[in-house]
This record gives C-alpha cells, structure tokens and sequence, in this order.
C-alpha cells in the first residue's frame, strides 16, 4: 500500500460520507444513541512510524467487539490454544452476534467462535486475575502497550449503559455456565464484558492495533513482541471469517483484508505485513457494521490493492 498524503484520504472520505445516511447508530445501548450518523473518519498507521488521518479524527469510540480480538489475544497468552479452543469453536456462523439458537442445538454446548457474543463471553472469563478490576487491569495495560498510549481507559458512561442493558448477554451467561463453559459470578463477569466493550480509542490507535497484528504481534517502534506470532494469525483468522458478523463472507470478498468491526461504528483492520487500518462511523448497517466504513474500506481495498485473496 502506498498512500502517501491525508489529502488521499480526504478523498476518499468526502466519496463515502453520503452512504452515512442510509444507516442508523445503535440504539440498544442508550449511550451509543448520542452519536453522529454523519461522522466518517479513518486512520492509516505504517510499520515505520508513519501515520494519516482523515476526516472526523477527533471523534473517539469505545471498542465494542472490536476488543473479541485483544480478549481473545490476551486468554490465548494466558490460558494457551488448547484449553481456549476446547470451550470455544473456531467456525463462523451466519447467525446474528448476539445469538443463543447455536448454543442451544451445538453438541457440546460451546460458542461457536470467539467473534460472536457468547464465545467473546466465554473468552473473557479465560482472562486471569483475582477480581474483575485485576483482569481489566490487565487488559487495559496491553491495550496501552499495543497503542503505545497510556491514556486509554474506560468510558464510564458507556459501561454504565451496557451494563443496564445487558440482559441478553446475561442470559448467554447463564446458559453457558449451565454447560460448564463459564464458572464464575455472571454479575462479576458482565461487569469486566462491559468495561472491556467500553474501552475509549481513536482511529489511530485502531491503527496501531490493525499494523501490531499486520506485522506478526510486533510493535515496531519498539521492535518488541507483544503478541507471539501464531497467536496473531489465529486472531487475523478470525478475523477473516468472523470479524465483519454476519456479513464477514462478503466483505472478505469485497475488501479481503483481516478486519473486526464494533456497533460503536468502529473498524480494525490489519493488512498483513503492510500497515494498520483503523476507522469511525456510527452509522450502522443493518448487520452492525458501519455502513460507510465498509464503502470507505471497498473503495480503499481496490485503490491500493489490499485483498489478499
């Protein structure tokens, strides 16, 4: 990939902003109801320090299911793939998210895949630690280091939310704890589930999560190995079949870059050995995904020849 200037950016932006109009922004988690339908903006961040922005860059947004994939890295590094994957699946399903039907007719009773709301729930109890404060802890300081900014914390207000409104996720809960997959406090974990969602970044730290993931698990300014190698192809794997939900076939077709996306209106993605990619748009398709991201992300993907199909 080789775009060069913010003004290139810019372009593409101003192309895509009209397709903000034929979404809406999630309106179950009260707080995401306050955001913009119209704001679009998108970083590029390169293994050599480089990074452009452009559009609404000055909008922050909390991770949503974009933080599956760091949950997801963090138990992989805990627990090892083993023991994550004989109480989660790893096959895409074309259900919506935050579905029970698979649970109740898989045999053995597991998620189907961590990208999905059951699996992600599954995932999290992995995360060690004495209490929910430890694990977020935790979680938030490999967040931090992936970035390389300390700034990131919670968005209380949205946590809040989420947890008011959390009932479906708890009868996930419930259902998997039944079947041995989870054996914690549903309350305790709901609780770490929401502040994880609830993480506040900027596009460029998506930007910098999608090119640590693109480069093997290595932040390269500090040429450290954050996350080990295999499990970073494990997570952009996921990536590839689970991480756009239920639209995840047609986006590897359209775009075929590794990519996670969150109802906040956020998009990950990690162009292998490239560059990271991170972007904002609250307005939503009706599958979940920001509607004039996947645009923005199409016209990008073809412009510099991303897929790596």
């Amino acid at each position: 990939m080789n775009c060069e200037t913010r003004e290139e950016l810019q372009l593409l932006i101003d192309e895509c902003k009209k397709y903000t109009d034929g979404g809406e922004v999630a309106d179950y988690i009260p707080a995401l109801q306050k955001a913009k339908r119209s704001d679009l903006s998108i970083s590029i961040y390169y293994p050599d320090g480089r990074g452009f922005s452009a559009g609404d860059c000055h909008q922050t947004m909390t991770l949503q299911s974009i933080s599956k994939v760091l949950s997801l890295a963090l138990a992989l590094m805990d627990r090892g793939v083993d023991y994550v994957f004989s109480r989660v699946g790893q096959e895409p399903t074309g259900d919506p998210f935050n579905s029970i039907a698979k649970l109740e007719t898989s045999k053995p009773s597991k998620p189907l895949n961590p990208m999905i709301n059951a699996g992600a729930l599954a995932v999290t109890h992995m995360i060690k630690g004495e209490n929910v404060e430890e694990r977020l802890n935790r979680l938030l300081a490999f967040i931090q280091e992936i970035t390389q900014n300390d700034q990131i914390q919670v968005n209380e207000e949205v946590a809040s939310s989420e947890f008011k409104t959390a009932d479906l996720n708890r009868s996930l809960c419930y259902f998997l704890r039944q079947h041995h997959i989870i054996e914690e406090n549903i309350e305790d974990l709901i609780d770490l589930y929401t502040k994880q969602c609830a993480i506040e970044v900027s596009c460029l730290d998506l930007a910098k999560i999608g090119c640590v993931l693109a480069m093997g698990g290595v932040e390269m300014s500090t040429q450290k190995q954050i996350i080990p190698h295999e499990i970073a192809r494990i997570c952009k794997t996921f990536m590839v079949t689970c991480g756009m939900y239920n639209a995840s076939g047609e986006f590897a077709i359209k775009v075929g870059i590794p990519a996670k996306s969150g109802v906040s209106g956020g998009i990950m993605g990690a162009v292998p050995g490239k560059c990271g990619i991170g972007l904002y748009g609250p307005s939503l398709d009706e599958k979940g995904n920001s509607i004039a991201g996947v645009k923005l992300l199409e016209k990008l993907s073809k412009k510099y020849s991303l897929s790596m199909f």
